[in-house]
Formats: structure tokens, sequence, C-alpha cells
């Protein structure tokens, strides 16, 4: 084909071709060259969002990893973002997207040819292996880049162009966030910190703070779990938090979430007790 007639079919191809959604996992129906047969997807998605200005322990970070693996099952997606500030190489990125396939479906089983089951069969058991691999490599990657030497998370930033990435996914009605921040600096304009600790909120007046400057946002719907927050190394001073300094950082998040369609589920302060559901 021509360069000219080339260039004519990618301006006139579908939508969907020009801009298909990333998987970083080979599809075993692509592989057996069964497309056709696809079986619809679960509609459930896993968002996984890294702040690396969060370094939390070997043992919150072996905790989260737990509450993934449970949670995937066949059909399900997920996704691994990472933030903090924005500078380079630590403003927001996607650093992974996968789905686990589900088998065939037993109406359509019959009309599959039975060297393209075999091979189908073969690659669908070792799938749940390969993306626990291949995400397990790109989690440790990011949070062995946490640092709380990286100077002003911007959750909310960050956050709202996560939510707008998510409303773009494809066959996805059910959406869960896994959020793993101490959740404390916010944004360039608003920190929980004082005197390197946590001083006293007031959830109502910090949140209108964040609505005159726009940082709501529409998260479709989620249901959010964070885990991490309020954390403080051992070695930093100041780093008692109260009960009632515990209360309000939650009430502030709850809040910011409610007003950005999604529903706090659980708050881990630090370790997510609840399970990822």
């Amino acid at each position: 084909m021509k360069l000219k007639s080339l260039l004519l079919a990618l301006v006139f191809a579908p939508t969907a071709l020009m801009a298909a959604e990333r998987n970083d996992l080979p599809s075993c129906y692509s592989l057996a060259r069964i497309d056709e047969f696809r079986s619809a997807p679960s509609g459930r998605m896993l968002t996984v969002v890294v702040d690396q200005t969060t370094p939390l322990t070997t043992d919150l970070q072996r905790t989260a990893w737990g509450h993934i693996k449970r949670f995937m099952q066949p059909g399900d997606k997920i996704r691994l973002y990472s933030f903090s500030a924005y500078l380079e190489g630590h403003y927001t990125r996607l650093q992974f997207a996968g789905e686990l396939e589900k088998p065939i479906a037993e109406e359509v089983l019959g009309n599959v040819p039975m060297m393209a089951t075999r091979k189908f069969d073969s690659c669908l058991k070792g799938q749940p292996a390969m993306l626990f691999q291949r995400f397990g490599k790109a989690f440790a990657g990011t949070m062995g880049k946490s640092s709380s030497d990286i100077p002003r998370s911007e959750i909310l930033f960050s956050m709202k162009a996560v939510a707008e990435d998510l409303s773009k996914a494809e066959n996805v009605n059910e959406h869960v966030i896994l959020l793993m921040s101490d959740m404390l600096e916010y944004s360039e304009f608003g920190s929980f910190y004082q005197a390197n600790g946590i001083r006293q909120i007031d959830p109502n007046v910090e949140m209108a703070k964040v609505e005159k400057q726009h940082l709501l946002t529409d998260f479709n719907g989620a249901r959010v779990y964070v885990h991490g927050a309020a954390f403080v190394p051992t070695a930093a001073k100041n780093g008692y938090r109260s009960g009632k300094m515990i209360q309000n950082l939650e009430g502030f998040w709850r809040l910011y979430f409610e007003k950005s369609n999604a529903s706090l589920q659980g708050f881990g302060n630090p370790e997510l007790t609840l399970a990822v559901e």
C-alpha cells in the first residue's frame, strides 16, 4: 500500500482501532485466534494508586499485595498508577494494565476447533501467574522508588487525572480503587502537616479550599480503600497522631470522595484491615 493510501486508511479507521485499551498481558483468545468466541469480562476493575512520597514498610507493602491478589478473579481488569509531585519522573503514570480472561462459555465451546481450545486452555491456565509476576514487578519497582524526600505530594491533581483515565476504560461498570498514601499533603496549596507533625483540621473548611480550586472529580461510583493513612516513618519526629486527628483526616477524605461520586469503604491508618471487594 502506498504511503498516501495508508495515511488515509488510518485517518478513517474506527476509533477503537486508533485508541486500543492498554493491556500488558497477552490475550489467550488472540493467541489461539478465537477472538470471536471471547467471553464478556466481569465488568470489575481494580485500580491501585501509589503515592511515591509515602515509603511504606515492607509489612504494609505485603498487606497491600495480599489485598490485590485476593481481589483478582477471572474477567477482572487491573491497573497500577504512581504519582508524587509534578516533577520529572514523578508525575502521574500508568505503570501497568492487564486483564484476567474468562474461559470460553459452555454454550459456544462446541463451535471452537479442538486444537484452538487446547492452545487457549494451556494459555489461560498460566495467565494468572503471568499477570501477578508482571504486575508484581511493576508494583515492587514503583514502591522501591517511594521516598519521603520527594517534595509536595499532589494527591488531588493526580486523582483527578486517574479518574479521567478510568472514565475511558472499556467494559467496566464496577470500579474499585486501592489508594496507598499517607493522605497528609494533598496539594501544593494544602497540607495537613505542621512542624513535622499533623495539625488539627476542620474537614469542611479544608473541603471549601478544594472546591475553590475546582479539584473535585468523578470516580464513576468507585469504592475506595485507603492503605497507609497518617503513616509516619519511625525515625520521624513529632510523629504522634491522636484519635481526633485521624478522625478529622478520615472525615475530610470521606467528604472528598462523596463529593467526587465515590464511597470511602476502608481507611487504613495505616494498615487496611477490611477486605478490598
